[in-house]
């Protein structure tokens, strides 16, 4: 069985994941160990709540996940885990206005309000605009416009259905945007480069088209 390590590095819905992959017929591991990173058939990196607090939890495993994307070990990253991927985060913008304003030095680092991601895939986070009109977070299913023939999208139907949570979204080149989505404004929901891919929705809640994405990760890691 294929064997894809998640990612444990102490955020995330680790249990949803682990089913799904399950379910799809993969040897799903949690596990923040080296050796298991190493061995993985492929890895998930999970993840949900705050980028900042992401990046200060991934630091103990960050050379492992390095090592293991350029030894070419396919790698999904979903949600927070997704954006992570990325060069970087305007999040810690409006945290660091707040303490600017409660006269607070702001955190370390943050670099003008952008927060340093793993650098995997170029691109940015940046929060949706209030000015659009629409509730934030965006909450719920939306449509996938597909942009690519990637074998992640195997046997998937046209314009499928996926489950979002999310307040920021990402922003990447035209040859890094594998699938688009409409919220107010057209966003990259699915990013990826080489042997790594990216999805802002949450393909475990996602259901039958969701699971077949992760049975598609499962075979690109055969």
């Amino acid at each position: 069985m294929t064997k894809i390590v998640i990612i444990d590095y102490g955020l995330g819905n680790l249990r949803s994941v682990y089913k799904g992959l399950e379910h799809v017929g993969a040897s799903p591991v949690i596990s923040a160990d080296a050796e298991e990173i190493a061995s993985a058939d492929g890895l998930l990196l999970p993840g949900v709540g705050a980028y900042r607090d992401g990046m200060k939890h991934i630091q103990p495993v960050m050379a492992d996940v390095y090592r293991a994307v350029d030894d070419g070990i396919p790698m999904l990253g979903i949600c927070l885990g997704m954006q992570m991927l990325l060069s970087e985060s305007e999040e810690g913008m409006l945290t660091d206005k707040l303490k600017l304003n409660l006269k607070l030095k702001p955190d370390s680092e943050s670099e003008n309000g952008h927060i340093k991601g793993l650098d995997i895939i170029p691109g940015k986070v940046v929060r949706f605009s209030e000015t659009l009109g629409l509730k934030v977070p965006q909450m719920g299913w939306n449509t996938l416009n597909i942009k690519s023939d990637n074998p992640f999208f195997e046997g998937m139907p046209n314009e499928p259905f996926v489950y979002f949570v999310h307040s920021y979204h990402a922003v990447v080149e035209p040859q890094y945007s594998l699938a688009s989505c409409e919220y107010g404004i057209e966003f990259d929901a699915i990013i990826g480069k080489d042997n790594v891919i990216g999805t802002q929705f949450h393909p475990e809640k996602s259901g039958d088209v969701g699971l077949k994405m992760l049975k598609n990760f499962v075979n690109m890691c055969i």
